[in-house]
Formats: C-alpha cells, structure tokens, sequence
C-alpha cells in the first residue's frame, strides 16, 4: 500500500460463516491501521472478511486478541473468533484448554470436540444496567423504550458489545438490509449496537437474524447469540439452555446460575496464505 509495505502471513478462519482474517504477531509486531484494516476486510481487492484478528502477548492468558471491523473500527469482543483463535492456540500447544485476554474480559476456552473442531468459550457475566449498554436514557433493558419502523421494545445486552434484540414473529420476513443500518447508528444507541432479529421457535430454539456494528448483516455472530439467549431467557420465552439458528448454522448456548454464558460451536480453516500491507 506504500514504499515501506511489509509482506506478512495469514490465516483465514470463520466460526459458521463468520469470516476472519488471523494475524499472529506474538513474535513479530504489527498493527494494523483503520486503512489497512479496512484494504484486509474488503471482498473485492483485499482477502476479505467480517474482521481482523490480530494475536498479540498477554501478560495474563494465553495470548490478548485484537479485533477489528471490516469498517477498520476495534471492538472489545467477538466470539466465533475467540473460538477460532482458541482452536489455533490449542492446536500449537497440544492443549485443550486456553484463555484469551480482549479488551473486555479474559476468556476460558475448551476443545470438546476434535474431529468436528467444537470450541466451547466462557463469555462471561452479561451487562445489564441501562448504563452498561450504553443507552441514552434510562430505560428497563428486557423491554427498552424503542421502536423504529415494525421493530419495538428490544433487549438489551453488552456481552462485551452492545446488542438490541428484537423479538418477532418471523425473522426472514425483516428488512434487515434497510434497518439494520438505521437502528445501529441511532442515536438512543451511543456507542452503536448490533442488531439482532429473533424469533422463538421454542422453549430452545431460536432463528436469529444480526447486522452487526460496523460489518452489516453477518452469517453468524457469537455475541449476538449470547445477547439474544440472555434477551431471551430474561423474559421467560425459553429455558436457560438453548439453540440459537443463524445463517452460517446453529450455536449452542447456555446461561448459568452463576451468571457466566458460556458459547459452544464448530470452527473451520479455510485457507493461509501472504498479504502485502
């Protein structure tokens, strides 16, 4: 992209449709600008991606994940790439269990499955307060005061991002594509959000829908899963353990008694190669 541009090695993963581009710059640094970020994301001239990943040392896990949106924004927390760096990291190591340290929250990670690459990530305590989200105003989070449009009255949950799940009768029947972009940017929602379409299908089941902040509409997003099972479960429309069926494929998640989500899906590699940055 200039006269200095390094060549650097990379790894492209997805967690059920939910792309990554994986750079391990525990040993050599990098950092990628909001530019680069954006050059690696894009689909038509770059490798293409949902986000970048950057493997960084940590002082306290395993190893700190950086995330990127295909936008070049960083954001605290994804996890399918948790699951997908996890995979990487238990691999490398013979292990399986690791943890891995995000802005938001250091994260417990466990191999349970080998051959169907099944990674299961403790994704810690859900945020609750009106304030945690953030919202603009005071508001109970199970059913906030918000409508736009068809949509109304959406959970809301920061899972180390923020989330508003709106509840409907069918999911594929939202326009998505046009919402979306309007619900993420308004401002009730300060720091935007991730939206989320679900709809119960039963007491463990959930079709779930997500335009995630910064990207657009996703085959499938972890946070959104956890966010919408919590959304969920809150109001009492399933039990504390369910499905939840995105594009990419379904995602298990459950919500304990001890308060902790804990997330559990397939991981897959698609491809390494080189990229000039």
């Amino acid at each position: 992209m200039d006269h200095q541009a390094t060549v650097r090695d990379f790894v492209k993963m997805h967690g059920l449709g939910n792309d990554f581009v994986v750079f391990d710059a525990r040993s050599h640094p990098l950092v990628l600008t909001p530019e680069q970020a954006r050059f690696v994301a894009d689909r038509h001239l770059g490798i293409g991606c949902d986000q970048i990943i950057t493997i960084l040392p940590s002082g306290k896990a395993d190893a700190f994940m950086r995330i990127q949106n295909a936008d070049g924004s960083e954001v605290s927390a994804c996890g399918n790439a948790t699951r997908c760096v996890a995979s990487r990291l238990m691999s490398e190591s013979g292990r399986d269990q690791v943890t891995i340290e995000t802005a938001a929250d250091l994260l417990r990670c466990e191999l349970e499955a080998v051959q169907e690459e099944l990674v299961s990530v403790d994704m810690g305590e859900p945020r609750l307060d009106w304030t945690q989200i953030p919202l603009a105003r005071q508001t109970d989070t199970a059913a906030a005061d918000y409508a736009l449009g068809p949509l109304s009255a959406p959970g809301c949950v920061n899972v180390g991002n923020p989330h508003a799940v709106f509840f409907v009768e069918d999911a594929d029947a939202v326009d998505l594509a046009g919402l979306g972009p309007r619900i993420e940017t308004d401002p009730f929602f300060p720091e935007k959000v991730n939206v989320s379409i679900a709809q119960i299908l039963s007491g463990d089941e959930i079709r779930l829908r997500v335009w995630e902040r910064g990207v657009g509409i996703t085959q499938a997003c972890g946070t959104a899963a956890c966010a919408t099972a919590v959304a969920a479960m809150r109001r009492g429309l399933t039990g504390r353990a369910v499905m939840v069926r995105l594009d990419g494929g379904p995602l298990e998640i459950s919500w304990g008694d001890d308060n902790r989500i804990i997330m559990r899906g397939p991981v897959a590699t698609s491809f390494s190669g080189q990229v000039r940055l």
